[in-house]
């Protein structure tokens, strides 16, 4: 009990609790596409192409803008950045609302929507410039379980759709929340006096030029790609594959969403116990069986179960992953947590691509599905020939690295 007293009171509660609604709220928008593409696509007449466009498009924007409000928390700081980030978040929602009359538009929208996939750069700062050391796992991870907002857009989107009688009114709707948490934000957040030097451009560069940091986007993109691609899609996948309806296609999108979102923090609790390399390499190998096995399309429950089990390895690789960055990365981990998260934001643009693209040409998920299988095994591959040098280089860095080294 002592222990829980010391993390309430050696914070900001107001900043912790702003940080998880934004963050939770904003991962609602940001996916909302993906349930509705459904319905939207019904009324453009859309092939799986422009389908796979339509739920990409936020994912790569929010790839795109993580890096610019990371840039701007440096400059102005976390709550500044936030506040902006609410404010540009309601164009996508006015126009998706009131004007979008076209597939390019929704486009438009899309895109846009990636502000609100962009929160994280904004909110996971805020809660952790309050805490100690000590307490950085419990802040970001009570933070980070904002991303369980993906699961009330897929719950509920289309039962408002349905409802309200059109998919225009979601976008309307969706400025409720967005208001309310935007009014909690401006009054109870608030920026820790401890806040670091704003990076340079050179910093990212000497991050960049280094080979491990491409490793780790590889990595990321594959595993919170992965999760956020699949989120997005599944909607699409359920109902061309199984002929579900909108809202029954979300819903079993739903139960794979579900797990991949809250067993994050059990990845990193477990890579701490077993080291994360070790957790990775077996966490890429499980997904690379399931989604072998989802390419031969079998029965609408054994497909359900192969993405349960695959989309809780990529929430677990998550965590995962960023246990292993900060000990590779002490003195950057600023910098390259923006650019990894990028690039899991890319991974997530190009999953929904790769099915779409290869269901128009071929007439069947099972070769996309074999391609997604093809670079989890890769990532295997990739793992256990980089550790050695990883082995090599950590311990020669300290002895908590090193520790982790010789433990995975």
């Amino acid at each position: 009990m002592a222990d829980r007293k010391s993390f309430w009171q050696s914070g900001h509660k107001g900043s912790l609790f702003s940080a998880f609604l934004y963050f939770d709220m904003s991962f609602m928008i940001w996916v909302m596409m993906g349930p509705l593409a459904v319905l939207i696509a019904n009324d453009f007449q859309l092939d799986a192409a422009q389908k796979a466009n339509l739920v990409a498009l936020p994912l790569l924007g929010g790839s795109i803008l993580r890096l610019v409000l990371g840039y701007l928390t440096d400059r102005i700081g976390p709550k500044k950045t936030g506040i902006l980030g609410m404010i540009l978040t309601f164009i996508p929602l006015i126009v998706g609302w009131q004007f979008a009359n076209s597939i390019s538009d929704m486009y438009f929208v899309g895109l846009m929507l990636g502000i609100a996939g962009a929160s994280f750069a904004a909110a996971l700062p805020l809660a952790s410039r309050w805490y100690p050391p000590e307490y950085q796992g419990l802040a970001l991870g009570i933070a980070g379980a904002g991303n369980s907002g993906t699961i009330f857009a897929t719950l509920f989107a289309n039962r408002l759709a349905l409802h309200y009688g059109t998919w225009h009114a979601v976008f309307g709707l969706a400025l409720i929340p967005l208001a309310i948490v935007f009014l909690i934000f401006l009054f109870t957040a608030k920026d820790s006096p401890n806040q670091p030097a704003p990076k340079t451009l050179a910093d990212y560069g000497r991050v960049l030029k280094q080979k491990d940091t491409w490793l780790f986007c590889i990595f990321y993109a594959v595993t919170f790609g992965g999760f956020s691609g699949l989120a997005n899609y599944l909607t699409i996948f359920f109902n061309t594959q199984y002929g579900l309806s909108a809202v029954m296609a979300s819903d079993f999108a739903t139960i794979c969403i579900i797990v991949g979102s809250f067993f994050r923090p059990l990845g990193g609790w477990l890579s701490d116990k077993l080291g994360g390399i070790r957790m990775l390499v077996v966490l890429y190998a499980v997904m690379a069986l399931m989604l072998a096995g989802i390419s031969t399309l079998p029965t609408l429950w054994l497909t359900t179960a192969l993405l349960f089990v695959g989309m809780m390895c990529m929430g677990m690789g998550n965590g995962a992953v960023f246990q292993l960055v900060p000990q590779r990365f002490q003195q950057e981990v600023g910098i390259i947590t923006g650019i990894v998260g990028a690039a899991g934001g890319l991974g997530g643009y190009f999953l929904p691509k790769i099915l779409g693209n290869l269901k128009l040409s071929t007439g069947s998920f099972t070769p996309g599905f074999l391609i997604l299988s093809g670079i989890a095994l890769s990532c295997v591959v990739i793992m256990t020939i980089a550790q050695r040098e990883w082995k090599r280089k950590w311990i020669g860095e300290g002895g908590k690295v090193g520790n982790l080294a010789s433990n995975a």
